[in-house]
């Protein structure tokens, strides 16, 4: 969901994201027995963004009385240091720990601290999956599957029409798509926008630069696990940078205050959009609804974000994790999600589930949805993601972020770029 973000959480985008963990279900414990005498077990849950939980979690409860779900939300990056330094630790873990595909290689590399779902009874969801979906969390060897698919981001772009309308730009989404075939266009509408308003056209250099990124074949590492800056990281980073330069970023850091009062404020006018980034929006700026459509992306295609349900071996309560896993990514509560968030299941079957194909988002001025990003999702072909890719996609931001606010000078920035990167895929 990054996100999210979804889970993009939605999606998104940034470098700052977030991350989910489930929790549990009914019956004896693997590795130990209740948390009280009266034998309530809790379940603790890590995650960021919203992964449509909260009323997942009230009906799992009304159902398993002797079980209490603990949703604990956090920033994207910092959910993911967390988990490993608990993972290291031996102990602290959660019950279920959301891992977002960024960070999924680093965390498949160590197969050995997470339950292996085909002990469970999950080799029986592969043909269920996209292909690439199953793969992403799987061990090298195919013999340790660590996680199940929640959402998949796909890609597309969220823009308020009374901010256009206001700008003189056209607000129906096919005439909005066809402003911006390729990226160099959406900047030229950038500059129109910031001429005409005298605002900022979109949320943040790291935003424009993830979505690029994740349309380039090859991104930060090959699948040799080698750091490849001149590929697409080069071509995303121009694009940003040129952005930049042109005035047309707000300069705002993903899931953070000023970013999310944004939204309402209408400090920018358009971003990238993956399907978790719907849920954070309608959260985030009830008031807006009616004014949010969906066009194309630039260049078509690409994908941002999707995570996965894991669940750390250092668990108390195995058993009720893998009941509660299996219950959340059952097609009744994924279609829930959807509908309610926007998370994209992983499982295409249900992209023909009228539930899913004929849902139109009201708050997106009725967006059909439910055709957009499952048609994105099937055609998707998404990058190796390598096991220093979270670090080092946090290091490349945080150089843009220099260039936002004027600390470095964008003709110094890619060589910043490439000692950073490179810096974080040695650490």
């Amino acid at each position: 969901m990054k996100r999210s973000w979804t889970h993009w959480a939605r999606a998104a985008a940034v470098s700052a994201v977030s991350l989910v963990m489930v929790a549990a279900c009914s019956g004896r414990s693997t590795t130990g027995g209740s948390d009280a005498a009266d034998g309530q077990i809790t379940l603790k849950i890590n995650f960021w963004g919203d992964f449509g939980l909260q009323d997942l979690k009230a009906r799992y409860e009304a159902d398993h009385p002797n079980i209490k779900i603990q949703l604990n939300s956090g920033e994207y990056n910092a959910q993911h240091e967390d988990l490993q330094k608990k993972l290291v630790a031996g102990n602290g873990a959660p019950d279920i720990a959301a891992i977002d595909e960024g960070f999924m290689v680093q965390f498949r590399s160590q197969a050995d601290k997470f339950v292996n779902l085909l002990d469970k009874g999950a080799g029986s969801y592969e043909s269920k999956y996209l292909p690439w979906k199953w793969k992403q969390s799987l061990s090298a060897d195919g013999r340790t599957q660590i996680g199940l698919g929640t959402d998949v981001g796909g890609l597309a772009m969220c823009y308020r029409t009374d901010l256009f309308k206001a700008a003189g730009l056209p607000t129906e989404r096919d005439q909005v798509s066809a402003l911006w075939p390729d990226w160099d266009r959406f900047i030229e509408v950038g500059r129109q926008y910031t001429a005409k308003t005298n605002k900022k056209f979109i949320d943040a250099g790291t935003n424009l630069f993830n979505p690029i990124l994740g349309q380039q074949q090859v991104g930060f590492y090959t699948d040799q696990e080698q750091l490849q800056m001149d590929g697409g990281p080069k071509v995303a980073f121009d694009y940003t940078v040129k952005a930049v330069q042109a005035g047309l970023s707000a300069n705002l850091v993903s899931f953070q205050a000023d970013w999310d009062k944004g939204f309402t404020s209408g400090a920018f006018a358009v971003l990238a959009c993956p399907a978790w980034m719907l849920g954070h929006i309608k959260d985030t700026a009830p008031g807006t609804q009616g004014r949010w459509d969906i066009a194309a992306v630039p260049g078509g295609g690409g994908n941002w974000g999707g995570s996965f349900l894991t669940i750390p071996k250092q668990g108390k309560h195995v058993d009720e994790a893998y009941k509660l896993l299996e219950w959340l990514v059952a097609p009744e509560q994924q279609i829930e999600i959807f509908k309610k968030v926007g998370n994209l299941p992983s499982q295409p079957a249900l992209y023909a589930d009228p539930a899913i194909a004929d849902f139109k988002n009201p708050f997106f001025n009725n967006a059909p949805v439910g055709q957009i990003f499952p048609k994105m999702a099937q055609g998707l072909t998404p990058q190796y993601l390598g096991r220093k890719n979270g670090p080092t996609r946090v290091a490349v931001e945080n150089v843009i972020r220099r260039v936002e606010n004027k600390s470095l000078k964008p003709d110094a920035a890619w060589g910043e770029a490439v000692k950073e990167a490179d810096k974080a895929a040695r650490s």
